[in-house]
């Protein structure tokens, strides 16, 4: 689960200033979706990448090929892009991407929390999961489930940079290690 904090300052500055353009026109949820469609399309084609940090190709060469694959994008998405070219920053657009989807979580009251769990929850489990973490964080929770059977039972949860872990495996061990500091020396 990637933060603010990693991105540069110039991403971030970018991804702001996207979304208060996006705010000003009520397409912010909607630009977020024409972002993510873009960075699967060059998570799934490294060579998209690649293309679009090559120093080689000028930057309306790839602000030309940008706008046929973003194909039906909004005009506001369209001029960012122009932007992003004009000033040679075409190779930040997956970070801006991801730090516009962070901006936009904090905004709607979104937070992500990682579940891991020894064995997968259903449907209604996770969704009761949510519900409480939900409650208890005051936020929306969107939760990320992973699967690690060495945990035995229980959970692990990761909240930005909190963890909280209460798994039988951490419980077996606490015991162990109380046990073994009461016995006779």
């Amino acid at each position: 689960m990637a933060t603010q904090s990693q991105h540069s300052p110039t991403v971030i500055a970018y991804a702001k200033s996207l979304l208060e353009l996006a705010n000003e026109q009520n397409q912010a949820e909607a630009i977020n979706n024409d972002l993510a469609a873009l960075g699967e399309a060059l998570g799934s084609d490294p060579s998209f990448g690649h293309f679009l940090r090559s120093p080689s190709v000028s930057d309306s060469d790839r602000l030309n090929v940008l706008k046929k694959a973003t194909g039906g994008a909004s005009p506001l998405l369209n001029n960012f892009l122009g932007v992003l070219a004009a000033h040679g920053r075409l190779g930040i657009l997956p970070d801006v991407a991801e730090a516009y989807d962070e901006l936009l979580g904090e905004q709607l009251g979104k937070i992500e929390v990682d579940v891991t769990v020894a064995q997968k929850l259903s449907p209604e489990q996770l969704e009761q999961a949510r519900q409480k973490v939900s409650q208890a964080l005051k936020k929306d929770a969107v939760i990320h489930q992973y699967v690690d059977d060495s945990i035995v039972g229980g959970l692990i949860l990761r909240v930005q940079d909190q963890l909280i872990d209460a798994s039988v495996r951490s419980q077996l061990r606490a015991m162990r290690e109380q046990l073994l500091a009461a016995r006779p020396k």
